[in-house]
């Protein structure tokens, strides 16, 4: 492939990748994608296994408009390739003390079934939402659905009223001390410090402005993609081709050419050279600047900064159904705080893990045999350096917490049920997807400034080199990623003028 030349090259086909391909196409541009894998979609992938479904990645999907408008740039409609349902209730906890909570998405539904221990706080219920909502009426336009760099916004009033009203956007506390304001009941403080895992923090160190996650939740809505969540990348891949951006699989880039501070193109790990005038690295921002990117335009500092979280993932046949597990699940754990500070501070498993499981059998029956379940199982792990592994040992151990988790909370034990089991590692993540030490979201948002710091769409250093995917601005979750696609080729046809 040597001697080729393409306007567009695309590193990587999770949604970041694909949504700046389906943009640039739209517009006329020509767009080679490469990923290093057989199939696209990133973190965002599916597993059959014995008659059983699972999706690996992201299992709801918020701020639908989102996609919606990615649809309409290629004049298409998203309901003409997705069938889309909102989730209700959108998530049960589980509490150590037995209590059991349903969270809706009809905030007066949601206080009406409060628990009799947790109604005190139904008039906090309320103001919280309200001020989740202002924090994203003050910020969105600013940190989600604009380059937070653009320099238009030296003259935009808007970004003036953000940076005048700081406090307004809760950056000097903390998640968690801006949630205990609110909330008596330590059962609420929890499950809303729980949102600041959305992006792989520590909610007693991650800014309080990540408390507009719950109205992003809640009150735009929360919705499941019938087939599953894996049904997403297939139908943007469809868009894309559509609009002639052409795909190259199991194509992995060992290197961004790059000359006087230009992007040239790229090279393969096979060789070949391919020449072009704009990259956008779906990849890691800190994999692009620490691997894919060669001396003296390799930018090591990155490797410094505190990666988020990782994750460890059971992927469950189970030959049995829980009438008392819904869709989405969080069992918490007895100590919250001891739990980040073994996972962020101690860098070790926690002892007692605060235990997500998602079944969408439950929505739809045929992803598991009859009378079965297919459960997606994850606990926040702590990320791993370069050479680290996770043992036997250590998977076990969190397996064994995983049971001892359900039973303390009343539900049976699956152990005995498992008929197919997939086991998927922060070493497996950091395989697969080139992510930086296998953390799931790039880098934490444990400091106040963190909005800020994360790399932008355009890189500031090289010319033609841009970002896109959950690393980069605005972050992680499936509608912040399709902006940063969308903004990443923004850039490339606003430089094109």
């Amino acid at each position: 492939m040597a001697n080729v030349y393409v306007s567009n090259i695309v590193i990587g086909a999770g949604l970041g990748g694909i949504s700046t391909a389906i943009t640039l196409a739209a517009q006329g541009q020509q767009v080679l994608v490469l990923e290093k894998n057989d199939r696209p979609g990133g973190k965002m992938d599916e597993v059959l296994s014995d008659g059983y479904r699972f999706d690996t990645g992201p299992s709801l999907l918020t701020m639908k408009f989102v996609l919606d408008s990615l649809f309409q740039l290629a004049g298409k409609q998203t309901d003409s390739f997705l069938e889309i349902h909102p989730i209700d209730p959108i998530c049960r906890y589980f509490y150590p003390d037995g209590i059991r909570l349903d969270a809706h998405a009809d905030i007066r539904k949601m206080q009406r079934n409060l628990p009799e221990k947790l109604r005190v706080d139904q008039d906090a219920l309320r103001q919280f939402f309200e001020y989740s909502k202002k924090i994203y009426d003050l910020t969105a336009d600013l940190f989600l659905f604009d380059s937070i760099r653009n320099p238009a916004h030296i003259f935009n009033p808007q970004a003036w009223k953000v940076l005048f009203q700081l406090r307004s956007i809760d950056a000097f506390r903390t998640v968690h001390q801006a949630n205990q304001s609110y909330f008596k009941s330590p059962h609420l403080v929890q499950l809303f410090d729980r949102y600041a895992t959305y992006n792989g923090s520590n909610p007693f160190q991650a800014p309080a402005t990540l408390n507009i996650i719950p109205h992003v939740e809640y009150t735009l809505g929360s919705w499941y993609i019938k087939g599953g969540m894996y049904r997403l990348t297939e139908a943007l891949i469809i868009l894309a081709e559509s609009l002639g951006v052409r795909f190259q699989y199991q194509t992995p880039v060992s290197e961004i050419l790059v000359e006087n501070k230009r992007v040239k193109g790229i090279k393969t790990m096979a060789g070949d050279s391919i020449a072009s005038d704009n990259v956008i690295s779906n990849s890691d921002v800190v994999h692009t600047y620490t691997q894919l990117l060669k001396p003296p335009y390799q930018q090591l500092k990155w490797e410094k900064k505190e990666p988020s979280c990782s994750g460890l993932v059971f992927l469950w046949g189970i030959k049995k159904s829980y009438s008392q597990l819904s869709h989405h699940n969080i069992l918490f754990s007895e100590n919250y705080q001891q739990e980040f500070q073994e996972i962020f501070q101690n860098r070790k498993a926690p002892t007692d893990p605060t235990v997500y499981i998602s079944i969408t059998a439950k929505q739809d029956p045929t992803h598991a045999p009859d009378g079965c379940e297919n459960w997606f199982v994850l606990v926040n792990m702590p990320w791993i350096n370069e050479q680290e592994t996770n043992t036997n040992e250590e998977v076990n151990a969190i397996r064994q917490a995983v049971f001892r988790k359900l039973i303390s909370c009343g539900i049976e034990s699956p152990e005995a049920f498992i008929e197919t089991e997939k086991i998927l590692t922060p070493a497996y993540l950091r395989h697969r997807t080139w992510t930086n030490k296998g953390s799931i979201y790039g880098l934490s948002s444990n400091h106040r400034n963190a909005a800020f710091n994360r790399q932008d769409v355009r890189c500031r250093s090289i010319k033609g080199l841009y970002f896109a995917g959950g690393s980069a601005h605005p972050g992680g979750g499936i509608p912040l990623v399709l902006l940063s696609g969308m903004l990443a080729a923004k850039a490339v046809l606003k430089d094109l003028t």
